[in-house]
Formats: C-alpha cells, structure tokens, sequence
C-alpha cells in the first residue's frame, strides 16, 4: 500500500548513482553507452543500487546530499525522502508538495556522449538519458503532478534549458550553478505553493553556508576545494575563484560516509593541487599530505580515490607527487601489470590536456599552464607524464578536437604531441567542443562527428591504439577484422571516407601500409617532434605577482 508521501522527495536516476566495482570509469561510460545496445552486455550492473530498510537510497550523487543537508537544518528527516526512481512511488503521495531531481547528463549532450553515442550512426539515446526520462516520467510524479512543484538542478540542468525539454517534463524551477545560498527559500515557496522562477542561477556560496552532509554519497565523494580560477573558455568552474572546504568539515563528511558502509572515499575537486593552495596557484604540499593522510587515518577506510588535477604543479614541484603517492598510490582501487608498486597499484587523476596547438593553448586556455607560458605546454605536458609515471600515478587525460578555430595545423601539433606521448602510462579520451552554457565559448559553433577532418580522425583513433595497447598490456593483436566491417556497414555512409585509414589504425593494420595514408607513421621510421625535458624553466616575469589575466579572474569570481 502506498504511502500518503512525504512532503518533500529528493531523488536520482539509478545510473548516475551508481557505484559499481568502485569504477568512476564505468559510471561515465553510461553517459556514452546506447541503451538499445546495451542489454547485449548486460546493463543491470549500472542499475544495481543498495536501498536502505526504509526504501531510501544508500547512495546518491553529492550535490543531492548537499541540498538534502540544507533542507534538514529547517526539516525534521520525517519531512524528507532521499530516492531512486523504483521507489519514487513510496515516498510521492497526497502530501508531496515538492519533488527535487538531480541531473547530471539528462539529455547526453556532454563532451563524451556527444561522440561516442552517435557512433552508431544514428541519433540513439545513452542509458543516462534514458534513465533521468524514466525517473522524471514516473507515473507517481504524473499522477501528483497537480498539487506538487518540480525542481530539477544539477550540472546538467542547462541541457534541459537547451533542449526545450522543461514544458514537456513540467518542470517549474531550474536552478543553475551552487545552490547553497537558494535551496531553502525556493523549497519554502514551493511548500507554500507559490509561483517559482522558471529558471534560477545560484552564486559561489561562502564557505560557510556549504552544510556538512547527513548521509552516504556515491563512490563516498567527499568535496575538498570548489571552483579553479585557471579561465579555460570552454568550462564555467574555471572562470569561479577557487575556494577549500576547511579540513574539519572534509573528515566529518568521511566519517559520515564510513558508517553508512563506504570502504572508498572519492576526494572531489576541480584541481587537488589547488587545495589550501597558496598564491599564484602554489600548491600547499603540507596541507594537502595532511589532507590526505588525515582521510587514510579514518577507521573504515580502505580505498582512497582522486578525480581531477592539472600538469602545471606536477612539473613546478618535481617533489610533490613523491610526497602524495604513499597513500594516493597505496590506497588506491586501480591495478595494472605496469605499475611497479608492490601490489600493482597505481593513482588515477583526470588531467585535461586539451590541445597540442599552442595557438590555441593561448587563445583559449593559457591559465592551465601557469607559472609556465603556452609556448611550454607540450614541455609541461611531458615532462608532467613521465614525473606522474615514474611515481605509478597512471593519468586519464581528455583532449578536444574541434576547438573554436581549429586548422589542419593545430590538428598536426596535437598529432606531434600523441606521438610524443606513445610510450605514457595513461588513458587518453579524445571528445569534441561542445559549447557549454556560461562559458566564454557558450555562443560558439559544437563540433560535430560528420565534420571531422582525416587528421582529427587519426587523433581520434590512435588515441583508442593506445588504449586498447595499454590496458590490454600488450601491442601485439592480430588484426580485428570487426573495424573494417563497420567501416564499410557504417563508418564510411555515415562519417565519409576521411575516417577508413585511422580506423584501420585501430584495427592494428600493419603500419608499413599504413604509413603513406596518415600523419604519423608508427612504422618506426618516424621520430617524435618533442621529447620530455629534464626541467622546464619558469620563465622569470612569472615569479613575480600573479599575470594580470588571472587576478582579474579571481577577482571577479571571488
């Protein structure tokens, strides 16, 4: 028998909650993955999520634990439900008065799932998608619909916006950007039953107004640093002054996720060595080992997991990552046969290198590189590696093809820079621009897989050669007669010939034939065009008091 419903319900789709073997990896394949095709491997683990007695989630994503958290400093827990879309129906009822939904990637218009869904060659919907228009189309939420508000926030809540989705999914509120300072008020109007701004855009908070969370989130994501201030066009956190959640705060919140069953606690930030950073983006080493050895020292955890960092300060403080990897190697849940720790363990940061055009570098992102110039980035970028590989931290990195401008020339350099890189430890996504809302590059033209050059296509596919090659241990395939087959069954009627050559790339066709067809020649017959330096010089202006360009940034962003 149903329940008379809570007044308030929180919930989240069952695949951006997922944690499944620990794997941030796997979770965001389901942002790429067609669910038409998925239940030919088995989708049911991306939908496997642990429910408490009471029908409520275990786990959801953060940011929902955060507005959870704000709601109860006015709420009693009698008030509110925390759930996934299977049990929607016990928690909306007669007395549901607002229903809040988290939104991560609703639509599948990210940077990933704009590439690799549509390589099927047609429009087909990835199992995010498909799953956030389950939960938003619950019949509970359809039969209630009349006497309660629809919030939807999160970080893909502009993707609604863009789409022209919120009238068809009545939803009357969505918030945009750090709610913290909005939560409340727009939750007491909606109980109220007043009319609620159709779209609302929430500030950086201070830090004091971020709660401290009530309950377990998913992969045990602990916050410790908000926002960047680096002013890379293409991404909206960069253009937010960076700010640290005290280290009180950062291990009530581990606890908190320790005993409701988290063996793993995922530290999220924009850049981990920005937090307590000093000035001009130093890195505050003794602050961030304490960090670090601080959450290890926690009773009950096991595993400690990192998401994103930049190469700048791996190559300004050769030192640092010696410093961190006792733990952030040692605690890790990631094993590979070319790690040389004792149990083959190595640390996973997501690193985004973006471009190898210096040009561009410039143009668009020159913040990423501070202390060093754009004309150092493929130094930087090297030199970075070899410093992360040697010490076992094996980095996801992501370059985009298609920036606003791009020419056959920027292309050829991110070429040259590939190759440099084709003895790294590493996993290397290629995705395209997508103009994300509130960027500098918000108005510009996406890229698009149709219009991909042949160059932007061997960088594409040689970025999955290295890939398969690395995580299978081994460059010695036989060749896969499947890739040319979709060549000739979809890639070619779909995506013209300028993709055939870097496919067979893929595909391991023998490079000697390959050689005369494509950019790089991996015969070797070819030399790379950078090599890792043994140091890479700070160029003596940048010593002196942060560059006018990024004080302004922090300034305007607080």
């Amino acid at each position: 028998m149903a329940l008379r419903g809570r007044k308030i319900v929180l919930a989240a789709s069952d695949s951006e909650s997922n944690e499944f073997l620990r794997s941030t990896w796997r979770q965001m394949l389901l942002a790429t993955l067609p669910t038409r095709f998925a239940n030919h491997i088995d989708k049911k683990w991306s939908l496997k999520n642990e429910v408490a007695p009471d029908g409520q989630a275990k786990y959801v994503p953060n940011g929902l634990r955060v507005v959870e958290a704000l709601l109860l400093q006015e709420f009693s827990s009698g008030d509110v439900a925390v759930c996934y879309t299977d049990q929607m129906g016990e928690f909306i009822g007669e007395n549901t008065r607002v229903v809040g939904i988290h939104a991560h990637n609703p639509l599948g218009i990210t940077f990933a799932t704009d590439v690799y869904a549509k390589l099927y060659g047609r429009e087909l919907e990835p199992i995010n998608a498909a799953e956030f228009r389950r939960l938003i189309l619950h019949p509970a939420l359809l039969e209630h619909k009349q006497h309660l508000k629809l919030i939807v926030g999160g970080p893909g809540a502009w993707q609604i916006e863009h789409k022209k989705m919120q009238d068809h999914w009545q939803i009357d509120c969505l918030v945009h950007g750090e709610a913290e300072d909005i939560v409340l008020g727009l939750f007491q109007s909606a109980l109220r039953g007043e009319a609620l701004p159709r779209s609302i855009e929430g500030h950086s908070p201070e830090l004091s107004s971020i709660p401290r969370i009530h309950h377990r989130a998913t992969f045990g994501a602990v916050e410790i640093t908000r926002g960047c201030g680096r002013g890379c066009q293409f991404c909206s956190v960069a253009l937010r002054g960076g700010k640290s959640i005290p280290l009180e705060d950062v291990l009530h919140n581990v606890r908190t996720q320790v005993a409701e069953g988290a063996d793993t606690i995922l530290l999220t930030t924009e850049d981990i060595f920005l937090y307590e950073q000093g000035p001009k983006f130093d890195t505050n080493v003794p602050a961030l080992k304490r960090l670090l050895e601080s959450v290890a020292a926690v009773p009950g955890v096991d595993y400690i997991m990192l998401t994103h960092g930049t190469m700048a300060p791996v190559v300004k403080q050769p030192d640092l990552i010696a410093e961190l990897s006792e733990i952030a190697v040692g605690r890790s849940v990631n094993r590979h046969k070319a790690s040389t720790h004792p149990e083959q363990r190595y640390a996973n940061l997501f690193v985004g290198l973006e471009t190898g055009s210096r040009r561009i570098f410039s143009e668009q992102m020159k913040g990423k590189a501070y202390p060093y110039r754009p004309e150092q980035w493929p130094d930087v970028v090297l030199r970075g590696m070899e410093i992360l590989n040697k010490h076992n931290w094996f980095p996801f990195c992501t370059f985009i093809l298609g920036l606003p401008g791009e020419t056959r020339e920027d292309t050829k350099q991110s070429l040259d820079l590939l190759f440099a890189l084709k003895d790294a430890k590493w996993c290397v996504i290629p995705t395209l621009f997508v103009p994300l809302e509130d960027t500098r590059l918000g108005k510009r033209a996406g890229a698009k897989l149709v219009e991909m050059t042949d160059l932007q296509w061997e960088f594409f596919f040689t970025c999955w050669r290295y890939n398969l090659d690395f995580f299978r241990a081994s460059s010695q395939w036989r060749f896969s007669l499947a890739i040319p087959l979709y060549y000739y069954w979809i890639g070619k009627k779909n995506f013209g010939h300028e993709m055939k050559y870097p496919l067979y790339r893929l595909a391991h066709f023998p490079e000697k034939l390959l050689s005369r067809k494509l950019y790089l020649d991996f015969s070797g017959r070819q030399s790379p065009k950078y090599r890792a330096p043994a140091h890479v010089p700070i160029p003596e202006d940048r010593l002196r008091p942060a560059i006018p360009e990024l004080a302004q940034i922090a300034s305007a962003s607080g």
